[in-house]
């Protein structure tokens, strides 16, 4: 697995140290042992968790901005776990509304020795930001209209929106609510992957942002 995961980092001209690598490598055995029990994922090879969750995950990284993120709608930790362990100066909130996959954030939390995630169980309207964040991600968690309206409250005036899409959703970009603005939509490239794979940088305006 330390192999093929260093393969993968090399075509994606991502550096890690041997520690990060042996952390993401012990998540996915933690994501296969539990998938059994709690059906985190759809995706049961472990071999292609590291495609389609730790690199789909991690190629985001040059865009992100800002040390303090919420991941909203973490699940089993996507994409949260693997930034946590690849941007360990930044910390990162992972809200997740089921039990279950809240009990699984903080044993990966426990067992990895990660000191910058914080797994909150909460539906994220109902989650109250008493610190704005400067980056608000997700992953296949909702539209980009549900996202800013559900999530308004949780950037900072500078903060953002990371929503990780597959097809670039240009319908839902097109139907943005007054208040929000498209900042770019980057095509990304993860190694093994056929799928398209973009994300979209959304922005709050005036009164939002003010």
């Amino acid at each position: 697995m330390i192999t093929k995961l260093t393969s993968l980092l090399k075509v994606a001209n991502i550096f890690l140290s041997d520690q990060q690598k042996a952390q993401l490598v012990a998540y996915v055995g933690l994501l296969d042992k539990w998938n059994k029990a709690y059906n985190l994922t759809s995706v049961r090879d472990p071999q292609q968790m590291l495609v389609r969750h730790i690199l789909d995950s991690i190629v985001v990284v040059p865009h992100l901005k800002g040390k303090r993120f919420i991941d909203v709608g973490t699940g089993p930790g996507l994409p949260g776990i693997p930034l946590a362990i690849v941007m360990p100066q930044a910390q990162f909130t992972l809200l997740d509304s089921l039990g279950k996959r809240v009990r699984f954030l903080r044993q990966v939390q426990y067992e990895l020795g990660l000191t910058n995630v914080t797994p909150v169980q909460s539906r994220v309207e109902e989650f109250p930001s008493e610190t704005p964040f400067d980056g608000v991600i997700s992953r296949a968690f909702a539209s980009l209209q549900d996202m800013v309206s559900w999530c308004h409250q949780l950037p900072s005036a500078q903060g953002q929106f990371y929503v990780l899409k597959g097809v670039r959703p240009d319908e839902e970009i097109a139907s943005l609510p007054a208040g929000f603005r498209l900042v770019f939509v980057e095509a990304l490239q993860v190694p093994e992957l056929e799928e398209e794979r973009h994300l979209v940088v959304i922005a709050r305006q005036w009164p939002y942002g003010q």
